[in-house]
Protein backbone atom coordinates (compact mmCIF):
# COMPACT_ATOMS: atom_id res chain seq x y z
CA UNK A 1 0.00 0.00 0.00
CA UNK A 2 1.09 3.23 -1.00
CA UNK A 3 1.13 5.31 1.22
CA UNK A 4 0.41 6.62 -1.38
CA UNK A 5 -0.17 3.34 -2.41
CA UNK A 6 -0.63 -0.07 -1.50
CA UNK A 7 0.33 -2.93 0.62
CA UNK A 8 0.74 -6.76 0.26
CA UNK A 9 -0.23 -9.79 2.84
CA UNK A 10 0.19 -13.64 3.01
CA UNK A 11 -0.87 -15.28 6.04
CA UNK A 12 1.14 -18.22 7.38
CA UNK A 13 -0.74 -20.04 9.57
CA UNK A 14 1.79 -22.86 10.65
CA UNK A 15 1.90 -22.96 14.71
CA UNK A 16 -0.47 -23.72 17.26
CA UNK A 17 -0.19 -23.13 21.04
CA UNK A 18 -0.42 -20.70 23.86
CA UNK A 19 2.66 -19.09 24.48
CA UNK A 20 3.89 -16.25 27.14
CA UNK A 21 4.29 -12.81 25.83
CA UNK A 22 7.18 -10.96 26.74
CA UNK A 23 7.59 -7.81 29.28
CA UNK A 24 4.79 -6.57 26.56
CA UNK A 25 1.94 -8.78 27.69
CA UNK A 26 0.91 -12.50 28.44
CA UNK A 27 -1.81 -12.08 25.78
CA UNK A 28 -1.76 -14.45 23.24
CA UNK A 29 -4.60 -15.76 21.56
CA UNK A 30 -5.39 -16.25 17.54
CA UNK A 31 -6.87 -13.73 15.35
CA UNK A 32 -10.32 -14.54 14.44
CA UNK A 33 -10.93 -16.93 10.91
CA UNK A 34 -12.73 -14.59 9.62
CA UNK A 35 -10.98 -10.73 10.62
CA UNK A 36 -11.84 -7.23 9.37
CA UNK A 37 -8.61 -5.53 10.46
CA UNK A 38 -8.06 -2.14 8.12
CA UNK A 39 -4.60 -0.55 7.95
CA UNK A 40 -3.44 2.16 10.06
CA UNK A 41 -0.70 4.78 8.81
CA UNK A 42 1.35 4.79 11.99
CA UNK A 43 3.34 7.94 10.25
CA UNK A 44 0.71 9.48 11.25
CA UNK A 45 0.24 11.17 14.82
CA UNK A 46 -3.02 9.23 15.59
CA UNK A 47 -3.29 7.08 18.18
CA UNK A 48 -4.25 3.46 16.72
CA UNK A 49 -6.58 3.15 20.45
CA UNK A 50 -7.93 5.79 19.91
CA UNK A 51 -8.74 5.28 15.98
CA UNK A 52 -10.08 1.89 17.31
CA UNK A 53 -12.48 3.63 19.54
CA UNK A 54 -13.90 5.93 17.88
CA UNK A 55 -14.25 3.68 14.62
CA UNK A 56 -15.88 0.30 16.47
CA UNK A 57 -13.20 -1.37 14.47
CA UNK A 58 -11.44 -4.02 17.45
CA UNK A 59 -8.54 -5.26 15.14
CA UNK A 60 -5.82 -3.18 13.12
CA UNK A 61 -2.80 -3.97 10.90
CA UNK A 62 -0.27 -1.61 11.96
CA UNK A 63 2.08 0.54 9.05
CA UNK A 64 4.56 -0.15 8.99
CA UNK A 65 8.05 -1.57 9.90
CA UNK A 66 11.04 -1.44 8.07
CA UNK A 67 14.80 -0.45 8.71
CA UNK A 68 15.59 2.92 9.28
CA UNK A 69 18.62 2.55 6.72
CA UNK A 70 19.86 0.17 4.09
CA UNK A 71 21.93 -2.50 5.10
CA UNK A 72 20.44 -2.70 8.17
CA UNK A 73 18.82 -5.44 10.56
CA UNK A 74 17.44 -3.78 13.15
CA UNK A 75 13.50 -2.95 12.74
CA UNK A 76 11.74 0.53 13.51
CA UNK A 77 8.02 1.93 13.08
CA UNK A 78 8.72 3.79 9.33
CA UNK A 79 12.33 3.88 8.98
CA UNK A 80 12.69 6.60 12.27
CA UNK A 81 15.38 5.42 14.58
CA UNK A 82 13.84 6.92 17.74
CA UNK A 83 10.57 4.84 17.46
CA UNK A 84 12.06 0.92 17.84
CA UNK A 85 10.37 -2.17 18.33
CA UNK A 86 9.71 -1.45 21.95
CA UNK A 87 6.51 -1.65 23.80
CA UNK A 88 7.34 1.82 24.95
CA UNK A 89 6.11 2.74 21.21
CA UNK A 90 2.24 1.28 20.54
CA UNK A 91 2.18 -0.88 23.88
CA UNK A 92 -0.44 1.53 25.95
CA UNK A 93 -2.48 1.12 22.31
CA UNK A 94 -2.03 -2.24 22.17
CA UNK A 95 -2.86 -3.19 25.34
CA UNK A 96 -6.28 -0.50 25.60
CA UNK A 97 -7.22 -2.20 21.69
CA UNK A 98 -6.86 -5.94 23.76
CA UNK A 99 -9.24 -4.45 27.18
CA UNK A 100 -11.89 -3.55 24.31
CA UNK A 101 -11.70 -7.29 22.70
CA UNK A 102 -9.29 -6.78 19.81
CA UNK A 103 -5.69 -6.97 18.65
CA UNK A 104 -3.33 -5.62 16.32
CA UNK A 105 -1.62 -7.13 13.59
CA UNK A 106 2.03 -5.30 12.49
CA UNK A 107 2.87 -5.24 9.09
CA UNK A 108 6.36 -4.97 7.06
CA UNK A 109 7.40 -3.16 4.43
CA UNK A 110 4.74 -0.99 1.98
CA UNK A 111 5.94 0.80 -0.63
CA UNK A 112 8.16 3.24 0.86
CA UNK A 113 10.46 0.62 2.45
CA UNK A 114 9.79 -1.43 -0.66
CA UNK A 115 11.66 1.18 -3.03
CA UNK A 116 13.76 2.07 -0.69
CA UNK A 117 15.90 -0.87 0.03
CA UNK A 118 14.37 -1.10 3.98
CA UNK A 119 11.91 -3.73 3.52
CA UNK A 120 14.31 -5.82 6.41
CA UNK A 121 14.70 -8.62 3.81
CA UNK A 122 15.75 -6.26 1.19
CA UNK A 123 18.00 -4.69 3.28
CA UNK A 124 19.63 -7.69 5.95
CA UNK A 125 21.48 -10.28 4.23
CA UNK A 126 21.39 -12.22 6.92
CA UNK A 127 18.71 -14.79 7.58
CA UNK A 128 19.19 -15.17 11.09
CA UNK A 129 18.68 -11.59 12.19
CA UNK A 130 15.74 -11.36 9.99
CA UNK A 131 14.03 -14.37 11.30
CA UNK A 132 15.57 -13.01 14.82
CA UNK A 133 13.69 -9.40 14.05
CA UNK A 134 10.59 -11.12 13.34
CA UNK A 135 10.15 -12.77 16.71
CA UNK A 136 11.58 -9.30 18.43
CA UNK A 137 8.54 -8.28 16.89
CA UNK A 138 6.28 -11.08 18.41
CA UNK A 139 7.93 -11.26 21.97
CA UNK A 140 7.69 -7.82 22.34
CA UNK A 141 3.82 -7.08 21.05
CA UNK A 142 2.71 -10.39 22.27
CA UNK A 143 0.87 -10.70 17.91
CA UNK A 144 0.09 -13.85 16.65
CA UNK A 145 0.32 -12.57 13.01
CA UNK A 146 2.82 -11.08 10.75
CA UNK A 147 1.58 -9.37 7.73
CA UNK A 148 4.32 -8.93 5.07
CA UNK A 149 3.43 -5.88 2.21
CA UNK A 150 5.64 -7.14 -0.71
CA UNK A 151 5.39 -5.06 -3.60
CA UNK A 152 7.59 -3.01 -6.18
CA UNK A 153 11.28 -3.23 -6.22
CA UNK A 154 10.61 -5.90 -3.18
CA UNK A 155 8.43 -8.21 -5.59
CA UNK A 156 11.50 -8.85 -7.68
CA UNK A 157 13.96 -9.24 -5.22
CA UNK A 158 14.20 -12.75 -5.65
CA UNK A 159 17.65 -13.28 -3.27
CA UNK A 160 15.52 -11.13 -0.28
CA UNK A 161 12.13 -12.94 -1.17
CA UNK A 162 14.37 -16.25 -0.26
CA UNK A 163 15.67 -14.90 2.71
CA UNK A 164 12.36 -13.86 3.79
CA UNK A 165 10.63 -16.89 2.90
CA UNK A 166 13.82 -19.04 5.02
CA UNK A 167 13.29 -16.54 7.86
CA UNK A 168 9.86 -17.76 8.22
CA UNK A 169 10.22 -21.11 8.48
CA UNK A 170 13.01 -20.35 11.19
CA UNK A 171 10.14 -18.38 12.82
CA UNK A 172 7.80 -21.34 12.53
CA UNK A 173 10.11 -23.67 14.12
CA UNK A 174 11.12 -20.99 16.76
CA UNK A 175 7.13 -20.97 17.70
CA UNK A 176 6.73 -24.37 17.77
CA UNK A 177 9.74 -24.77 20.25
CA UNK A 178 7.77 -21.96 22.28
CA UNK A 179 4.31 -23.25 21.68
CA UNK A 180 3.30 -20.27 20.27
CA UNK A 181 0.90 -19.70 17.62
CA UNK A 182 2.20 -17.38 14.87
CA UNK A 183 0.60 -16.86 11.43
CA UNK A 184 2.27 -14.82 8.44
CA UNK A 185 -0.04 -12.76 5.89
CA UNK A 186 1.52 -11.75 2.44
CA UNK A 187 0.28 -8.88 0.94
CA UNK A 188 0.67 -8.46 -3.16
CA UNK A 189 0.00 -6.37 -5.68
CA UNK A 190 -2.87 -7.70 -8.14
CA UNK A 191 -4.31 -7.27 -11.37
CA UNK A 192 -8.17 -7.77 -12.09
CA UNK A 193 -7.15 -11.63 -13.49
CA UNK A 194 -4.72 -12.57 -10.22
CA UNK A 195 -1.21 -11.69 -9.06
CA UNK A 196 1.64 -10.65 -11.51
CA UNK A 197 4.38 -13.12 -12.20
CA UNK A 198 6.66 -12.34 -9.10
CA UNK A 199 3.79 -12.75 -7.16
CA UNK A 200 3.25 -16.47 -8.20
CA UNK A 201 7.16 -16.82 -8.12
CA UNK A 202 6.92 -15.56 -4.54
CA UNK A 203 4.70 -18.15 -3.26
CA UNK A 204 6.24 -21.11 -4.96
CA UNK A 205 9.61 -19.67 -3.35
CA UNK A 206 7.48 -19.98 -0.08
CA UNK A 207 7.05 -23.49 -0.68
CA UNK A 208 10.02 -24.89 -1.74
CA UNK A 209 11.06 -23.10 1.56
CA UNK A 210 8.35 -24.87 3.69
CA UNK A 211 7.38 -21.40 4.58
CA UNK A 212 3.33 -22.01 5.03
CA UNK A 213 1.30 -19.12 3.48
CA UNK A 214 -1.99 -19.12 5.68
CA UNK A 215 -3.45 -15.88 3.86
CA UNK A 216 -2.67 -14.37 0.64
CA UNK A 217 -4.10 -10.85 1.01
CA UNK A 218 -4.54 -8.97 -2.63
CA UNK A 219 -4.51 -5.34 -2.56
CA UNK A 220 -7.62 -4.83 -5.16
CA UNK A 221 -6.69 -1.46 -6.33
CA UNK A 222 -4.42 0.69 -7.99
CA UNK A 223 -4.24 -1.21 -11.36
CA UNK A 224 -3.17 1.57 -13.66
CA UNK A 225 -4.50 0.17 -16.61
CA UNK A 226 -6.21 2.81 -17.86
CA UNK A 227 -9.64 0.35 -18.18
CA UNK A 228 -13.29 1.52 -16.84
CA UNK A 229 -13.21 -0.47 -13.48
CA UNK A 230 -16.28 -1.24 -11.60
CA UNK A 231 -14.38 -2.12 -8.00
CA UNK A 232 -16.70 -4.44 -6.25
CA UNK A 233 -16.69 -7.38 -9.71
CA UNK A 234 -13.11 -6.51 -10.29
CA UNK A 235 -12.50 -7.49 -6.34
CA UNK A 236 -14.41 -10.65 -6.80
CA UNK A 237 -12.87 -11.50 -10.52
CA UNK A 238 -9.00 -10.97 -8.92
CA UNK A 239 -9.85 -13.33 -6.27
CA UNK A 240 -11.33 -16.23 -8.49
CA UNK A 241 -7.94 -15.75 -10.42
CA UNK A 242 -6.12 -15.82 -7.33
CA UNK A 243 -7.68 -19.14 -6.11
CA UNK A 244 -6.87 -20.65 -9.74
CA UNK A 245 -3.03 -19.83 -8.83
CA UNK A 246 -2.84 -21.07 -6.00
CA UNK A 247 -4.45 -24.11 -7.01
CA UNK A 248 -1.58 -24.48 -9.33
CA UNK A 249 0.98 -24.27 -6.71
CA UNK A 250 -0.76 -26.10 -4.03
CA UNK A 251 -2.61 -29.47 -6.58
CA UNK A 252 -2.98 -30.78 -3.45
CA UNK A 253 -5.16 -28.31 -1.43
CA UNK A 254 -9.09 -28.32 -1.84
CA UNK A 255 -10.50 -25.14 -3.47
CA UNK A 256 -12.77 -24.54 -0.13
CA UNK A 257 -9.39 -24.78 1.45
CA UNK A 258 -7.98 -22.26 -0.68
CA UNK A 259 -10.75 -19.94 -0.08
CA UNK A 260 -10.36 -19.94 3.50
CA UNK A 261 -6.80 -18.17 2.93
CA UNK A 262 -7.89 -15.47 0.21
CA UNK A 263 -7.58 -11.98 2.16
CA UNK A 264 -8.76 -8.82 0.02
CA UNK A 265 -8.13 -4.78 1.01
CA UNK A 266 -9.30 -2.23 -0.77
CA UNK A 267 -8.15 1.38 -1.05
CA UNK A 268 -11.51 3.32 -0.18
CA UNK A 269 -12.75 6.08 -2.38
CA UNK A 270 -10.33 7.44 -5.22
CA UNK A 271 -7.43 5.33 -5.19
CA UNK A 272 -3.88 6.67 -6.31
CA UNK A 273 -4.66 6.11 -10.27
CA UNK A 274 -7.78 8.04 -9.59
CA UNK A 275 -10.82 7.81 -11.21
CA UNK A 276 -12.03 5.31 -12.87
CA UNK A 277 -10.65 3.43 -10.00
CA UNK A 278 -13.36 4.76 -7.04
CA UNK A 279 -14.10 2.23 -3.92
CA UNK A 280 -17.64 3.21 -3.14
CA UNK A 281 -19.69 2.47 0.29
CA UNK A 282 -22.25 0.46 -2.13
CA UNK A 283 -19.10 -1.51 -3.17
CA UNK A 284 -18.52 -1.87 0.33
CA UNK A 285 -21.26 -3.48 1.48
CA UNK A 286 -21.24 -5.63 -1.72
CA UNK A 287 -17.81 -6.57 -1.11
CA UNK A 288 -18.13 -7.94 2.61
CA UNK A 289 -21.96 -9.57 1.88
CA UNK A 290 -19.54 -11.43 -0.52
CA UNK A 291 -16.58 -12.15 1.36
CA UNK A 292 -18.78 -13.81 4.08
CA UNK A 293 -20.89 -15.80 2.08
CA UNK A 294 -17.69 -17.01 -0.05
CA UNK A 295 -15.28 -17.45 3.54
CA UNK A 296 -12.12 -15.71 2.93
CA UNK A 297 -9.87 -15.11 5.33
CA UNK A 298 -9.52 -11.22 6.01
CA UNK A 299 -11.14 -8.33 5.15
CA UNK A 300 -8.94 -5.14 5.13
CA UNK A 301 -8.80 -1.54 3.13
CA UNK A 302 -6.00 1.09 3.40
CA UNK A 303 -6.55 3.29 5.36
CA UNK A 304 -8.59 4.21 8.45
CA UNK A 305 -7.80 7.54 8.83
CA UNK A 306 -9.07 7.59 4.95
CA UNK A 307 -12.32 6.46 6.12
CA UNK A 308 -14.31 10.33 6.37
CA UNK A 309 -15.98 12.30 3.74
CA UNK A 310 -13.54 15.53 4.07
CA UNK A 311 -12.23 15.71 0.80
CA UNK A 312 -14.81 14.86 -2.09
CA UNK A 313 -13.00 14.64 -5.58
CA UNK A 314 -9.30 14.16 -3.85
CA UNK A 315 -7.52 10.94 -4.97
CA UNK A 316 -4.90 9.02 -2.93
CA UNK A 317 -5.03 11.65 0.35
CA UNK A 318 -4.20 9.71 3.36
CA UNK A 319 -6.36 11.48 5.85
CA UNK A 320 -9.28 11.18 3.29
CA UNK A 321 -10.96 8.99 1.06
CA UNK A 322 -11.99 11.40 -1.48
CA UNK A 323 -15.73 10.29 -1.71
CA UNK A 324 -19.09 12.09 -0.18
CA UNK A 325 -19.87 9.07 3.26
CA UNK A 326 -20.24 9.19 6.49
CA UNK A 327 -17.19 9.18 9.17
CA UNK A 328 -16.58 5.18 9.50
CA UNK A 329 -18.72 4.58 7.03
CA UNK A 330 -16.50 1.81 5.27
CA UNK A 331 -15.74 0.63 8.32
CA UNK A 332 -19.08 -0.25 9.59
CA UNK A 333 -19.74 -1.86 6.29
CA UNK A 334 -16.71 -4.20 6.84
CA UNK A 335 -17.66 -4.88 10.26
CA UNK A 336 -19.93 -7.88 10.40
CA UNK A 337 -17.10 -9.79 8.78
CA UNK A 338 -15.25 -10.50 11.63
CA UNK A 339 -16.48 -13.57 13.57
CA UNK A 340 -14.96 -15.72 15.88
Amino acid sequence: MHWSRRVATVATACVAGLGLASAASAHERAVPRHVFAPYVETYLPDSPAALAKASGDKYLTLAFLQTATPGSCTLTWNGDATRPVSWSVYGSDIAAIRRAGGDVIPSFGGYGADTTNTEIADSCTDVNAVAAAYEQVITTYGVTRLDFDVEADSLTNTAAIDRRNKAITLVQSWARRHHRNVEFVYTLPTFTTGLSDPGIALLQNAKQNHAQVAIVNIMTFDYYDNQPHEMAQDTVKAANGLVGQLKAIHPETSTKRLWSQVGITEMVGIDDFGPPEVFTTDDAVQVERWAAKQGIAELSFWALQRDNGDCVGTGGSNTCSGVAQQTWQFSHAFAPFTKR
